[in-house]
């Protein structure tokens, strides 16, 4: 379970492949993080094209702003003060950014050399005003070829978007980062084939604590998702995120949710392919809807005895 491949190797070999530019690439990379020293080196050297890279810290105990000044980053500090705006929103409204496009990245992802082709080309010949970047997921070391596509709005021009409000900005316990808020574009919005690298060098307690709030955050989404209709919209569906609101509508209606995410990830998503590895993930996502269930009924629970 605690298996991680070699830090060095993995850094090494992403930074041996990112290509150096003469011309810096007119584009803001945002890092909205805390404590996060041990992915930063490798996120900030994957993106050092860019013409300007900030990193939005909050309040790190470790040494993540010293590494980002070290790597001619801008570092910004973000106080939260609770409610909305959390890190990302407040990124996106209140830094002056110099360039019209920005990329939004947490620590412990990477650019990788063909995904930065890409960027460097919509830059220069842009067909929309933001794209979707999908994510290429590693656990405990390894790469997880059932977690694609993951499709998140990333790129695009910060003037002409807002981040959704869900109403969930105001809970206790999930952090000052924003969890799956996704960023609205006012335009149309592309697709940018080559992967980002997701990888959190720091083993599995992060992730637990990580998911441990999400699923606070989750709860009390399925608990607003099964007070309203479905919304089924023909539309929608060629749109990832409206698509993925419109089918979880639906799954927070149905009965023996762990088990059936443990089997969505292992036999839909094909995780048996990844060996232990997939096997462990599934148990993990199944264990996840567990808490999340949990945590549902709990909140169902308070709510009567408060009446």
């Amino acid at each position: 379970m605690g298996y991680r491949a070699p830090q060095s190797i993995v850094r090494d070999h992403l930074m041996s492949e990112i290509r150096d530019s003469t011309c810096p690439a007119k584009l803001s990379v945002v890092f909205p993080v805390l404590n996060e020293e041990e992915n930063l080196p490798a996120a900030l050297a994957s993106v050092r094209w860019a013409d300007e890279v900030i990193v939005v810290d909050s309040g790190s105990t470790d040494g993540t702003p010293a590494i980002a000044t070290q790597a001619g980053a801008r570092v910004v500090e973000f106080h939260y003060l609770g409610g909305a705006p959390k890190k990302k929103g407040w990124s996106l409204t209140n830094i002056e950014l110099r360039n019209e496009w920005v990329l939004f990245l947490d620590g412990d992802e990477r650019v990788t050399p063909s995904l930065q082709v890409e960027i460097e080309h919509v830059l220069r010949d842009p067909h929309h005003d933001g794209y979707y970047l999908d994510r290429e997921m590693f656990f405990r070391g390894r790469k997880l070829s059932c977690y694609r596509p993951d499709w998140n709005l990333r790129l695009f021009r910060h003037a002409d978007t807002v981040i959704e409000d869900l109403g969930l900005f105001d809970l206790s316990g999930t952090g000052d980062n924003e969890i799956h808020e996704h960023f609205l574009v006012k335009g149309t919005t592309g697709f940018l084939k080559s992967a980002l690298l997701h990888n959190d060098y720091r083993g599995i307690a992060p992730w637990i604590e990580r998911h441990n709030k999400y699923a606070t955050w989750e709860a009390h989404l399925y608990k607003r998702w099964r007070e309203q209709p479905v919304g089924f919209r023909p539309g929608a569906m060629r749109d990832p995120v409206a698509r993925n609101r419109m089918l979880r509508r639906v799954w927070v209606r149905l009965p023996c949710r762990p088990v059936l995410r443990f089997f969505i990830w292992l036999i839909g998503k094909q995780g048996f392919r990844d060996g232990a590895n997939g096997l462990v993930y599934s148990f993990l996502m199944g264990w996840y809807e567990l808490v999340v269930g949990l945590k549902l009924d709990e909140l169902k629970a308070n709510e009567q005895q408060a009446s």
